[in-house]
């Protein structure tokens, strides 16, 4: 098929994808995936190695514009959506890595939080970022990293080395170096940016001695990044989004109270609150939906560090009792549901509403009669009750959150299963879109935005289309029955 053609690169936690699409009905044209190594050096240590980012990146990019039969020439432009908060420090003028990138999920600054919480600042980070002094974000990942490197602060002081998040790493190397620039999204996650302002917070700065020279830009989400040789011709980078917010703008959430959740490895509600950032009472996040022309919108968030890996772990990389993650819907319908089996799947800590870094993961409720089918049912719950808790925090925070539809995306919004006891527990119906690579949708869509190739979002909103939609079927008095079972699980599971 003739006409231009849009690159979506999608680099995850578990695996880094590209799909060419073509304007402005921005169907898929061509796929590729690589599945991404985890590192694991120590207990609540994980690491990706960042030439592998880098390798796999421009290998999906390049495969996936074969697999459409383009040609560089025809990529009117690439859109970048990527993991979050995972943190990386390299040398300015090699473009060497110093230390393989930490990964969100990563615990290891655990005592540092502590400390910065026990020495009452908690409230100062809260109140300019949006966000909990928690591991997950990248200000003590960063200060890890200027500490344990010999040498690093010496080097940050004098401006040779560089800062960023994965979105950040990537477009420094796709632009070999010319570009050290990141987006408003991807900023907002840092606990180092002030959210109302929209800059580099000094304060901040100061209270993580972290030094400024090692800061990247910060641009719209929608914006020139510069350009890449990386498939062959000279194709311009016109979007950076972290990945929630990519996967906001795929399901067309542009207008307040408009909810998605987002199932990966981990699963990620992010409500639509406007054009103000909604401060929240309930321990949810505040964080930039979007920016263009300088122009900000927020968004409320809560996280859940696990969610598809709960099902990963039953399969032969954990107890083996699943052959493959896709088989656990089956597998779940075949459990007794008279057995209350409750999986914590606190493996890095517990996530919002909770942020417990010290709990760990927990199946409760086991007899001799409990098997298989009973652990697959109660690992896909776990992510229905984990979304229950973070919807009961938004309908607490924010009145528009209360009974909308909840529209699902990623890996595990394809199990029937789990989505039709999400919408039983939640008491809403659960949409789930014909496209359900939204995150790659969402990336394509912003970067056809910017040149000119597709709709303004309220058109591009009406091209949304239903492929199931999920209706609650639960008793009232059933669903407050296994949603108390769940809570009396968590409290037992808490480290306090």
């Amino acid at each position: 098929m003739p006409g231009p053609l849009i690159l979506a690169l999608d680099q995850g936690t578990t695996s880094t994808r590209a799909i060419a699409f073509r304007p402005p009905a921005l169907a898929p044209a061509g796929v590729a995936r690589r599945p991404l190594a985890q590192h694991f050096p120590a207990d609540g240590r994980v690491e990706h190695d960042p030439e592998d980012l880098v390798r796999d990146s421009i290998a999906v990019l390049r495969e996936a514009l074969a697999a459409a039969g383009g040609a560089p020439e025809d990529v009117a432009a690439v859109g970048i959506a990527n993991q979050r908060e995972t943190t990386l420090l390299w040398d300015r003028a090699t473009g060497r890595p110093l230390h393989r990138a930490i990964v969100w999920q990563d615990r290891r600054t655990a005592p540092a939080c502590t400390a910065l919480r026990e020495a009452g600042h908690e409230a100062l980070i809260r109140e300019r970022t949006g966000l909990l002094l928690d591991p997950y974000f990248c200000a003590t990942k960063l200060a890890w990293l200027l500490d344990t490197i010999p040498d690093a602060r010496a080097a940050a002081a004098r401006g040779t080395l560089a800062f960023g998040t994965v979105d950040t790493w990537l477009l420094w190397r796709l632009t070999e170096g010319r570009v050290h620039a990141t987006d408003a999204t991807n900023a907002s996650r840092t606990l180092l940016y002030d959210i109302a302002r929209g800059t580099w917070d000094a304060a901040l700065l100061d209270l993580f001695r972290i030094p400024a020279a090692v800061l990247p830009e910060i641009r719209d989400t929608i914006a020139p990044f510069g350009t890449t040789a990386a498939l062959g011709g000279l194709t311009p980078i016109l979007a950076l989004v972290g990945d929630q917010q990519a996967a906001m703008a795929g399901q067309a959430c542009f207008v307040p109270g408009m909810v998605k959740s987002t199932y990966g490895t981990g699963a990620f509600v992010l409500l639509h609150t406007g054009t103000a950032p909604v401060p929240s009472a309930h321990r949810l996040l505040t964080t930039v939906a979007l920016q263009q022309d300088g122009r900000r919108t927020y968004a409320l968030e809560g996280a859940i560090f696990t969610a598809g890996a709960a099902v990963e772990w039953l399969t032969g990389g954990g107890l083996g009792v699943l052959e493959a993650p896709a088989a656990s819907a089956a597998l779940a319908a075949q459990a007794d549901a008279a057995h209350a089996v409750h999986f914590v799947p606190a493996f890095v800590g517990l996530g919002a509403p909770h942020w417990d870094v010290a709990a760990r993961g927990a199946l409760l409720g086991l007899t001799r009669a409990t098997g298989p089918a009973e652990l697959a049912r109660a690992a896909l719950e776990s992510v229905a009750f984990q979304t229950r808790d973070l919807v009961e925090a938004m309908q607490a925070d924010h009145p528009h959150a209360a009974g909308r539809v909840l529209r699902v995306d990623g890996g595990l919004a394809a199990n029937d299963w789990a989505m039709q006891f999400l919408a039983d527990l939640l008491a809403v119906p659960v949409d789930r879109p014909a496209t359900v690579e939204t995150t790659a949708l969402g990336a394509a869509y912003l970067a056809g935005l910017a040149a000119g190739l597709c709709p303004e979002p309220a058109a591009f909103t009406r091209t949304w289309a239903l492929e199931r939609r999920f209706t609650p079927l639960m008793t009232a008095e059933e669903r407050a029955r296994r949603y108390a079972g769940w809570q009396d699980a968590v409290r037992r599971t808490r480290s306090g």
